[in-house]
């Protein structure tokens, strides 16, 4: 009996949350409002944040065309694989106090995890023998080569800063490191994190692939790059991907740097409720997690969208390895010194 509470207890973090529906609907939602805040910093009206649902369901119910000459099994099963990765991913990033799975190594765990959605995409772009998808897919190579080492120097610098406090020289494990904020205050107060919390603001549209950017796939360039002959159910679902890697790098984002932002909210419904205090403060988290995502992806992301031009892929490359590598150097020098 135990074994099979313990099954759909599973079942329910993969389906509901914070697993798929979960993904679905927050990533969704934070994908139009970043196109409506984008929208208005601009000066236009913007389409309605419910936006994305419309063009989701309604790619869902268009025809699928596969190319004569692409490789169909791969064709179509890239972008599958590509959101179950994120929604996998999700399962391993700490909702505040709230994890689904955990471990020692859940770092090393994202970091492989977040590369799995833009090789799926690139194997799928490889497969539809478009040239168009073909210069997309080496631009999406490049990007990720520009992003990675940034992103690594941000979480050793969180691993190292945390692993100093707790005495285990590095820590790779989200839960602890949210454990430990919540005892000690969120790392985002700490000087030494602040250019680690810089670069990982700006490694977000990277990841995302949101303009400035968004190289890989720059309509006006290359017909859409890597995304050029997808079509119907397909490219709904590499749209809905793109949504939910919003949410998850901006709860990842949380996690490693406001872990410990909500730990008042727990106390208050601990005394006010003791006895229904665990499931309020699950239904508050969330929405405070999501609140949080709004005003990242808003304030930060949407505000580069909105008054930066396009960068060329080799401007890129060059400012995630300047820039934004040098940001999250400083933090790990700082934290390595236990500054």
């Amino acid at each position: 009996m135990t074994v099979f509470l313990d099954a759909l207890r599973y079942l329910a973090y993969i389906l509901i949350f914070p697993g798929f529906i979960f993904c679905f609907l927050t990533g969704m939602l934070l994908c139009g409002i970043d196109r409506k805040l984008v929208a208005r910093m601009q000066k236009r009206v913007g389409p309605p944040i419910l936006q994305p649902f419309y063009d989701f369901f309604k790619l869902f119910g268009k025809e699928t065309i596969v190319p004569a000459q692409a490789n169909r099994t791969v064709f179509l099963l890239a972008p599958l694989v590509g959101l179950a990765a994120q929604v996998v991913l999700q399962l391993f990033i700490p909702v505040f106090s709230f994890s689904a799975f955990s471990g020692v190594a859940d770092i090393i765990v994202v970091l492989y995890l977040l590369l799995i959605p833009a090789l799926s995409v690139i194997l799928g772009a490889a497969s539809s023998g478009s040239p168009y998808a073909g210069v997309g897919l080496s631009r999406e190579m490049v990007t990720i080569l520009a992003v990675e080492l940034p992103l690594v120097l941000v979480l050793l610098a969180v691993a190292k800063t945390v692993g100093n406090a707790m005495g285990t020289g590095l820590c790779f494990s989200l839960s602890r490191i949210v454990e430990y904020q919540v005892a000690n205050g969120s790392l985002i107060t700490k000087l030494s994190m602040l250019p680690a919390v810089a670069a990982m603001l700006l490694i977000i549209p990277g990841e995302t692939g949101s303009h400035p950017f968004d190289a890989a796939e720059a309509e006006t360039e290359i017909c859409e790059g890597m995304l050029a002959e997808y079509s119907g159910a397909p490219l709904a679902v590499y749209k809905l991907s793109h949504s939910v890697k919003l949410l998850t790098m901006t709860s990842l984002f949380t996690a490693l740097f406001l872990g410990g932002a909500c730990r008042w909210v727990e106390k208050l419904l601990l005394g006010i409720y003791p006895a229904m205090a665990a499931g309020i403060a699950i239904v508050v988290e969330i929405i405070i997690l999501f609140l949080i995502c709004a005003v990242l992806v808003a304030v930060c992301v949407s505000l580069i969208h909105a008054v930066t031009a396009r960068l060329r892929i080799e401007q890129l490359f060059k400012y995630y390895w300047t820039v934004v590598t040098g940001l999250a150097a400083v933090s790990v020098v700082l934290a390595w010194y236990g500054l």
